[in-house]
């Protein structure tokens, strides 16, 4: 599935294309909001809008297929999904107190994530939304999964506390959809006989930009309402019959937090950060549950991560008592045959040590880390199919 592209997205895309050539050191101070990329209305707490780490660590699992020195230290750029942001701002810290090398990822959504590797104007792309293989294929990418994690309805409705709301998907489509436009409407009284709904309208806020967020949420509405899988689908970027904008998972967070009525849409760590109140789901198996790491990996437990399929996994409306309805993976995209191999070997590099190192700070953040036989079905692609001009692996396995 290839996302559509507005106005706004390759604007977005071109001032980001600008400022990565060359790279700034005053834009990394100011960041992103103030350098214009990705018109952020607010920026994240958990770390700097641009990550920036240094050094390198080679993984246990693997060795460099050719020689390196800390001389070589250099700038990585990437850029796309807000949905794992707080985990990579988290992962970067560490990595640089560990290592060396700068890693400036720019959190400007899946859709721009995508384009961005794409266009070579980055060494990797970072997406919410899964590439189906031939499409990678079509682009010369590889695709690898980073964590887990789960997106989350967010309200702001006055007397109604984080987890004492709850819905089932149906409504929350009728919700987006307009159909429901008060917070004591029937069908939401009917689900919450003992919470006192106010007589207020309800404010949709929903992504401007292409957001692998919004791919999930929308799956997940597809998957529970014909009429919304209908008139809408799923995708990076849909047609919203209504709704005011905002961009990234940062800027949902802000507007619900100041909108009366609000509801709204985020990954589970910036609703936790803004200390957002949530809704509880009712899941495929008719159960309600409440998002955390457990849910989650409840609904992540059967998942056929296939190397040959670029690993394609979606998790929306899983089966299981316990499993949170909507869950994805998030996405990592490289080019097979890099235009700057010493620049994607050192982003491979970072991301091994985010598999060697890194669980427990997804953890502290409630994604859920991959297993470790995925992890080295991901070190069997890095081995095989990311290479140089010459044929030669960027990186070898090591026995």
């Amino acid at each position: 599935m290839q996302s559509s592209w507005s106005d706004d997205e390759l604007a977005g895309a071109g001032r980001l294309h600008a400022a990565l050539e060359p790279a700034k050191p005053t834009m990394e101070r100011r960041g992103i909001a103030e350098a214009g990329l990705g018109n952020r209305s607010t920026v994240l707490k958990t770390g700097p809008t641009t990550i920036a780490v240094a050094g390198l660590i080679t993984a246990s699992t693997l060795v460099l297929a050719a020689p390196w020195s800390p001389a070589a230290a250099m700038e990585i750029s990437g850029a796309g999904a807000t949905f794992p942001y707080p985990l990579y701002a988290k992962w970067a810290d560490a990595y640089k107190k560990d290592t060396g090398t700068k890693v400036n990822y720019y959190p400007i959504g899946s859709g721009g994530g995508i384009k961005q590797i794409q266009n070579n104007v980055v060494t990797f792309g970072a997406s919410d939304m899964p590439l189906k293989i031939d499409l990678l294929n079509k682009d010369g990418l590889v695709q690898f999964p980073t964590v887990i994690g789960g997106v989350v309805p967010v309200v702001n409705v006055e007397g109604v506390r984080s987890g004492e709301l709850k819905l089932d998907g149906a409504t929350l489509a009728k919700v987006f959809l307009g159909d429901i436009k008060s917070w004591n409407d029937p069908a939401i009284a009917k689900l919450n006989p003992d919470t006192k709904l106010p007589p207020l309208p309800i404010v949709v806020v929903r992504r401007l930009d292409g957001s692998g967020t919004t791919f999930l949420w929308t799956d997940y509405l597809s998957k529970v309402s014909a009429e919304w899988k209908s008139k809408v689908g799923s995708n990076t970027s849909v047609e919203w019959p209504i709704g005011i904008r905002a961009n990234g998972n940062d800027g949902i967070a802000n507007s619900v937090q100041n909108t009366k009525g609000a509801i709204g849409y985020v990954e589970y760590a910036y609703a936790k950060q803004s200390k957002l109140a949530t809704i509880r789901m009712i899941n495929k198996d008719g159960k309600t549950v409440e998002p955390s790491a457990a849910a989650f990996q409840a609904a992540a437990v059967n998942a056929k991560w296939d190397k040959d399929d670029g690993f394609h996994v979606i998790l929306t409306d899983e089966s299981g008592a316990a499993s949170w309805p909507i869950t994805g993976a998030t996405f990592i995209l490289v080019r097979k045959q890099p235009n700057d191999p010493v620049a994607a070997r050192e982003a491979l590099r970072f991301f091994a040590w985010a598999y060697s190192k890194g669980d427990k700070i997804a953890e502290d953040l409630d994604y859920v880390p991959l297993p470790k036989s995925v992890v080295a079905e991901i070190e069997k692609v890095w081995a095989t199919q990311i290479k140089d001009a010459s044929g030669k692996p960027i990186f070898v396995e090591a026995h």
